[in-house]
């Protein structure tokens, strides 16, 4: 009889264990269904804006490139010629048209003026001091 109540006792302790570990389990389910809730909740750019990557080779990568190298925005016919492309109409329509899909997407790249790309990194707003004369009343 003594076995008996021993494995009853075991048994008990066993099914404890089991509650234990399921309310745990539980736990770490609603836990990682908040965490893929909230990153639902973030908008796709945020999302896309770490992942993105040009082809390795391609125009677009290259032309990311020269950007970086000369730090500036440059004209299509600048990046053509620095690309090593002919400057001829469908050139210059066929990698304006690819740079300003990832400008209007605010990927990458930017348009800072007619025909002109440079980088989303170049963008940075510099802070202008206001000129010393700022503020005070003209004398006539």
């Amino acid at each position: 009889m003594d076995i008996k109540k021993e494995l009853d006792k075991k048994i008990e302790r066993k099914n404890d264990d089991i509650r234990a570990l399921s309310l745990q389990l539980a736990e770490a389910n609603a836990y990682l269904e908040a965490l893929e809730d909230m990153r639902k909740m973030l908008p796709r750019n945020a999302q896309a804006e770490t992942e993105i990557s040009l082809r390795a080779g391609s125009d677009l990568a290259n032309a990311r490139d020269v950007l970086k190298k000369h730090g500036k925005p440059m004209h299509v016919e600048e990046l053509l010629e620095k690309l090593g492309k002919p400057i001829a109409k469908n050139s210059k329509t066929s990698l304006s048209g690819s740079l300003a899909s990832y400008v209007r997407e605010h990927k990458i790249f930017t348009r800072p003026a007619p025909n002109t790309f440079g980088l989303v990194e170049f963008a940075e707003v510099a802070i202008k001091e206001p000129p010393d004369d700022f503020g005070k009343i003209a004398e006539s």
